[in-house]
């Protein structure tokens, strides 16, 4: 296999299934990592010309070092690695949750931490090689819900500097690391098809962002275009916002849901 290769992480639903899709079209192997939703991922690598599956829960360690060792071994040009998995779970700045909190933190923050390290030390390519952190807008325009989730967004961010910069140290030119920050693009917990639709508008540009533009901007910072350590912003411009709620409740109150 001389394709260029991509490790997906949370690929098999959602943005994550946007971005394998992209990759693909653009002439990758993509590996679809999962969790749980094994059967959706072997149906999405059947879609594709050129895609495996593997399986793993984040959150263990040894499952997760084997994961990336078994692919290092396998993957003679693996030139990217994009960290989409996340959980989105609630609880809020007034009560935080301690099983929440530790479970964003470990899946979302230190998982996506030691991947990137994982694959920098281990990784073939003889091209470029990048790591993709996707964040959330949440970063620039916080609010009291989804704390959790929100402290942890703010922790993987805080990697994406600290490992351009350690692998700028070391002198390895051709590695890049990049935060990708989307916001309201797919429908969320028990949202209605009527509040997805406002919810979904309450930016800057009051329109709606598709998760198509996620997976191309993915394939841009693939490329290597950006000083490593930057982050792209990929939300209508609804970072530039202050929203004192998430907007499944301010589009909650709009629509009159109760």
């Amino acid at each position: 296999m001389n394709l260029p290769a991509i490790l997906v992480t949370g690929g098999a639903t959602r943005i994550g299934a946007r971005i394998a899709r992209r990759f693909a079209d653009e002439g990758w192997h993509v590996v679809i990592h999962c969790r749980s939703s094994g059967e959706a991922a072997q149906r999405l690598a059947k879609e594709l010309p050129s895609a495996t599956t593997v399986q793993c829960e984040l959150a263990d360690d040894a499952a997760r070092d084997a994961m990336m060792a078994r692919l290092a071994s396998e993957l003679p040009d693996w030139r990217c690695v994009v960290n989409s998995a996340s959980i989105f779970d609630y609880d809020d700045a007034g009560q935080i949750d301690a099983a929440t909190y530790s479970r964003a933190m470990q899946v979302n923050a230190f998982a996506p931490m030691r991947l990137a390290q994982d694959y920098f030390a281990k990784a073939r390519s003889g091209g470029l090689r990048c790591a993709i952190h996707v964040t959330d807008m949440k970063l620039l325009n916080p609010n009291p819900d989804f704390a959790s989730y929100t402290m942890s967004k703010h922790a993987l961010a805080a990697t994406i500097p600290m490992l351009a910069m350690e692998r700028d140290a070391r002198g390895e030119a051709r590695d890049r690391v990049y935060g990708l920050a989307p916001g309201a693009i797919l429908p969320s917990h028990d949202q209605a098809p009527e509040e997805t639709e406002v919810s979904h508008r309450l930016n800057l540009l009051e329109r709606k962002t598709g998760p198509d533009e996620i997976a191309d901007a993915a394939v841009f910072l693939a490329t290597g275009a950006l000083k490593s350590g930057s982050s792209l912003f990929v939300d209508s411009g609804q970072h530039l916002l202050r929203q004192d709620r998430d907007v499944i409740w301010l589009a909650r109150e709009r629509v009159g849901t109760p």
